[in-house]
């Protein structure tokens, strides 16, 4: 099984090379989505959450303020780390129940869509990388077009993540969003091509298909040293 990292930084377009993945039927394993379900209410994340950051991140239907949330860790790194910390077992947890989900279908290539991909360390369970890139310019106004947000929370928000140019120097391929919505779908063919490549040995055998081709060979194996046990 070939797992596909994908990351990059808030506004700089992931989530659109993302459901570009999904259009062309390559599964994805999204962190965002897993994150959100972690923290309904009643969850373990939830409680622990609620327990450390007070029912004021409460909205009036007992479920997290997300809005509310974000400000209070965007703004002071202390906070950013300790949600982080609260959260990062379930969402590593959710995380592998939905890989097994797919290898258990039989999938051959998967996409990890981790913003934190990096800062969790989950870089090295995944070949290749592929970051989406923007200069730090664009990705300013495009979030402060997007949510609506002053610049100073943009700014806050933006200086909250792992930069952009960190994050490419570590990329083995890199996509720059930097132009049109045309450009980037032109770039992504590119891409797709790198990612639905043949398997190498060691993606085969840890795919489905390879991991039942490798007990087959120890059950023929088994079996005809049985035999031949017998004949002597």
């Amino acid at each position: 099984m070939r797992i596909v990292g994908l990351t990059g930084g808030i506004a700089s377009g992931k989530s659109t090379v993302s459901s570009m993945f999904k259009y062309n039927h390559i599964p994805v394993v999204d962190a965002d989505v897993i994150a959100r379900d972690v923290l309904k209410k009643g969850t373990g994340g939830y409680k622990k959450v609620v327990a450390a950051f007070g029912l004021d991140i409460l909205q009036d239907d007992g479920q997290v303020d997300r809005l509310k949330l974000g400000r209070i860790v965007f703004s002071d790194a202390s906070r950013r780390l300790l949600l982080n910390r609260l959260l990062a077992p379930y969402i590593s947890s959710g995380i592998f129940l939905e890989i097994l989900k797919l290898w258990i279908k039989g999938h051959k290539v998967i996409v990890l869509d981790i913003p934190l991909l990096f800062e969790a360390k989950m870089d090295k369970w995944t070949k290749p990388i592929v970051v989406v890139w923007v200069d730090p310019e664009t990705q300013l106004q495009r979030l402060i077009e997007r949510d609506n947000s002053t610049e100073e929370d943009a700014r806050n928000r933006i200086n909250a993540q792992m930069s952009l140019d960190l994050k490419r120097n570590q990329a083995d391929i890199v996509i720059d969003n930097t132009g049109s919505l045309q450009d980037l779908q032109e770039k992504f063919r590119e891409v797709l091509l790198q990612v639905k490549r043949p398997l190498t040995w060691t993606e085969f055998w840890l795919s489905r298909e390879g991991a039942l081709s490798a007990l087959l060979g120890v059950i023929i194996g088994v079996l005809a040293g049985k035999k031949i046990f017998s004949i002597l």
